[in-house]
């Protein structure tokens, strides 16, 4: 049973949100301080998080920042309605995905089964589980990527982005192919998510110029097969 930690400092969401994720065999847990939330993800055990923006200590961003610098565990982002800087913000630094408050619980639900989906995913038939590329490799079997030989930590999101680019090198990706892969439903930022998770995943893998954007149509692994 996947493991959630919601991190939110009101008292009265944390149990009604457990039940809820029970029915559909996810255990939540939560912490109402940053620190308590850091402490239990360094614990280890938990296979997602979910950020209030609103939070003592440090906010929301400031949050993701720090956990962005130790793991790459899925992140939802809890953001104003209506706020779409929150939400354009939170995936810059890093964010899964992002849900305006008020919110139903089925949707926090499904927007967690999506992430976990991902984290999970069974990865495309490959020879060796790698798809290897002029200074890259995207290792299907492991989720993991090495660029110059080196290792690149991804999160869940930048990875399936490169997954899906490096599956079809040269292939133009519109921003709907992208959000349709990444996310499986509406997104409320449409191009500017896909754009911001691009930028991200473009500044990884610096200095190889992997993606290539092509105005008004979308984007494209600009990378060539390894030789042999």
């Amino acid at each position: 049973m996947p493991r959630i930690l919601l991190i939110d400092d009101d008292e009265q969401l944390g149990a009604p949100l457990a039940a809820y994720c029970a029915r559909f065999e996810m255990q939540l847990e939560q912490a109402t301080r940053p620190s308590a939330g850091l402490a239990r993800l360094r614990g280890g055990g938990f296979d997602a998080a979910i950020l209030d923006v609103m939070l003592p200590e440090m906010d929301g961003f400031e949050l993701c920042r720090t956990i962005r610098k130790v793991s790459d565990i899925p992140l939802i982002m809890l953001t104003a309605r209506g706020d779409v800087m929150d939400r354009v913000v939170g995936l810059e630094l890093g964010a899964d995905d992002y849900l305006p408050k008020p919110f139903e619980p089925r949707e926090l639900v499904a927007r967690l089964q999506t992430v976990l989906r991902r984290r999970t995913a069974v990865p495309a038939r490959s020879p060796d589980g790698a798809l290897r590329f002029e200074g890259l490799t995207v290792d299907l079997a492991t989720r993991s990527v090495l660029r110059g030989g080196r290792s690149v930590e991804l999160t869940s999101t930048e990875f399936d982005l490169l997954h899906l680019l490096a599956r079809e090198p040269g292939k133009v990706f519109t921003r709907d192919d992208i959000l349709n892969h990444l996310r499986g439903h509406e997104a409320e930022l449409y191009t500017r998510a896909v754009d911001i998770v691009v930028s991200r995943l473009r500044k990884k893998l610096e200095p190889l110029h992997a993606i290539k954007t092509l105005r008004n149509a979308g984007y494209t692994l600009a990378l060539a097969h390894a030789a042999g």
